[in-house]
């Protein structure tokens, strides 16, 4: 049994907006989170306390793209962001970027709350 997706703000669109090659990617990884496993290319994304949010990072044409996802509910993936990074020098993912993933894990979490109940997250 897969677990539902719940996308956060524009994050479907965004996604919907990216390479065919790069959603599929991003696709993929989140059947596996449903699933209950992790894709072998997402990763932790730093700064927010452990492996409850993940990033998969995809480079096509010169460019990198990045879903970004939490696994912290039993219940439920809830997709927070997806972007293409624009930044050309450095690696990390850019402070504007992040706050907007925090505000939209706040929105998961509440939603979650209210949908599943308290206490039921991970």
């Amino acid at each position: 049994m897969l677990k539902p997706v719940e996308w956060v703000g524009n994050s479907k669109a965004a996604l919907l907006s990216f390479p065919r090659d790069v959603m599929r990617e991003v696709g993929r990884a989140l059947t596996v989170a449903q699933a209950g496993g992790k894709h072998p290319h997402a990763k932790p994304l730093k700064g927010f306390g452990g492996a409850g949010v993940l990033e998969i990072v995809e480079n096509h044409g010169g460019s990198t793209y990045r879903g970004v996802y939490t696994v912290r509910f039993a219940e439920v993936i809830y997709v927070l962001h997806c972007f293409q990074k624009k930044a050309k020098r450095g690696i990390a993912t850019p402070r504007q970027e992040v706050e907007l993933i925090k505000g939209r894990l706040r929105i998961a979490q509440d939603h979650h709350r209210r949908v599943y109940g308290a206490g039921r997250g991970r």
